[in-house]
């Protein structure tokens, strides 16, 4: 079974880039769809971006689109989210998630991932 360990947030001014990493332990990596979702003080969990298990599919949610990029790197068991044109919207926890899959597609939907990383806190200022 994967683990899953994020990391790279930070406090980070409005305008500013932050890059956060998810590094994988466990089994075979490249088996597993991979996530990024965010849970806002006083908000609900939501879907950030997603990648498939070869990284040829991706998907973003529209608050994201053209500011975040998901990529992974399945040689070093590791998923990233390179965040930029921060907005202090944007401020919340934010968690990986994988799901093993034999698709290559790219899943947004929480309930439709089994593993979730502790979260890592990011701080945007205005």
């Amino acid at each position: 079974q994967v683990q899953l360990v994020e990391s790279g947030g930070g406090l980070v001014q409005g305008g500013g880039s932050l890059r956060l990493s998810c590094a994988a332990s466990g089994r075979i990596f490249s088996n597993y769809a991979m996530g990024w979702f965010r849970q806002g003080p006083g908000k609900e969990r939501e879907f950030v971006a997603a990648i498939s298990r070869s990284g040829s599919n991706t998907y973003y949610a529209d608050s994201v689109k053209g500011r975040f990029t998901i990529s992974r790197d399945n040689a070093k068991n590791t998923v990233y989210l390179q965040m930029n044109d921060l907005k202090p919207e944007d401020t919340a926890v934010y968690y990986c998630a994988a799901r093993n899959t034999p698709n290559n597609f790219a899943y947004r939907r929480g309930y439709e991932y089994d593993l979730w990383g502790q979260g890592t806190q990011v701080t945007v200022s205005s």
